[in-house]
């Protein structure tokens, strides 16, 4: 007897349970894609519940996928496409001009601006905060400091500490 269907059964309940234990972390990514392209809640509750059905079903085959955010994230995209292919009213708004479809690189940016918001919603909030107003608002460190309530000094190693932890937690290389 083979040890190979053991191997592949082994995989597949190793995959089922990474996804249960990211679900937590991923959902509010997943749902978040949608609701941000659909405009309409039920919609977006539709294809987040289709994307972590096929997710599962793809975590139970003999050779499973890594299932990680960025994954789940390429698999939203197919349901989205799938749905809008779905619509039976697609053709029925005209178009004064027909937009450029966007490019590899705008969907890379945008699937690196996702997993970036999941890593930093598990941070802990010293440093959510101090990387959302350094980066996001671009406040200057002096500014940071005095928002915080801290030293410019003591900004600056929290800043440290806060890349760091961001870097460890996010998927290695991103994609782009």
């Amino acid at each position: 007897m083979s040890a190979r269907p053991d191997r592949d059964r082994r995989a597949a309940g190793e995959a089922a349970h990474a996804l249960l234990s990211l679900y937590d972390d991923a959902l509010p990514v997943v749902y978040g894609y949608f609701v941000r392209r659909c405009g309409d809640r039920g919609t977006a509750e539709d294809l987040t519940s289709e994307t972590f059905l096929a997710a599962m079903d793809a975590a139970r085959k003999d050779d499973p996928p890594p299932i990680a955010v960025p994954w789940l994230l390429g698999v939203a995209r197919h349901k989205l496409a799938d749905h809008y292919r779905r619509r039976h009213d697609r053709f029925t708004d005209p178009v004064a001009e027909v937009p450029e479809p966007p490019g590899v690189d705008d969907c890379d940016a945008e699937l690196d601006r996702l997993v970036a918001e999941s890593v930093l919603a598990r941070l802990t909030e010293p440093h959510r905060t101090v990387l959302v107003l350094r980066y996001m608002d671009d406040c200057s460190v002096g500014e940071c400091a005095e928002l915080i309530g801290r030293t410019v000094h003591a900004t600056e190693a929290l800043l440290v500490r806060a890349r760091r932890a961001f870097r460890e937690q996010y998927p290695e290389g991103g994609t782009s």
